[in-house]
């Protein structure tokens, strides 16, 4: 029995080694990626002060609440209205959810636009953005953006702005601060997932969006024609 206790000991201590290492491979595999978005989305973050001059701002989509844009998406679609107000863009781009006839993200982020003073034929509307790559990807290769402002929620602008930079955007990105509830807590944990996705998936194999459809650059060349 005193023979043979080392040598259990050892494995159980080698089991324990290689129980630790699978587990920091396992750490350094989801944080990885995390690093990557934060180092390439991080300095190109602005403020609607500070933000450069662009053609257009990119608001993607944040969910529906009674047919009206949520809180969350409201507080992007204020960050658009302030960039135009401000002459920083002359047309805006929302991107969003309208997967089934009950639900119309872009229809009802446009009425909030004017609702709030962006004249309608300032509003180009994306019906196919059903996640932030696909809005990048269709930005670029449907409306033709080749340089824009996105507005997100702080805690997923720089992702917004390493897949922007990916499908060919020239991209700065405005973050919108939330209170610290339950929503945000629940995205923060997500984002963490969403990034690992945006690297391993997104950025390197750059797959079609789930939708294409044809061209409509001149639609948004128009709304940006159509600017004072």
């Amino acid at each position: 029995m005193r023979v043979g206790l080392p040598r259990v000991r050892w494995r159980e201590r080698r089991t324990q080694r290689r129980g630790f290492q699978l587990l920091c491979a396992a750490a350094l595999a989801v944080l990885l990626p995390t690093a990557v978005v934060w180092f390439q989305g991080g300095p190109r973050l602005r403020t609607v002060a500070d933000a450069p001059a662009e053609p257009v701002v990119l608001v993607f989509g944040a969910g529906l609440d009674g047919g009206k844009p949520s809180p969350y998406l409201a507080h992007r679609l204020d960050a658009a209205i302030a960039l135009y107000k401000a002459g920083r863009v002359h047309a805006v781009l929302v991107s969003g959810d309208n997967s089934r006839v009950s639900y119309d993200e872009p229809d009802a982020m446009r009425t909030y636009l004017v609702q709030h003073g962006v004249p309608a034929d300032h509003v180009v509307r994306d019906y196919a953005g059903f996640n932030t790559w696909d809005s990048c990807a269709r930005a670029r290769r449907i409306f033709g953006v080749t340089r824009a402002l996105l507005v997100n929620q702080g805690y997923a602008i720089r992702r917004a702005v390493s897949l922007c930079q990916a499908a060919g955007i020239d991209s700065y990105g405005i973050g919108v601060e939330e209170w610290h509830d339950r929503t945000w807590q629940a995205g923060v944990v997500r984002e963490i997932a969403s990034m690992d996705k945006a690297i391993l998936l997104d950025e390197l194999f750059q797959p079609d969006p789930h939708l294409l459809g044809p061209d409509e650059a001149t639609s948004l060349a128009s709304a940006e024609a159509a600017a004072p």
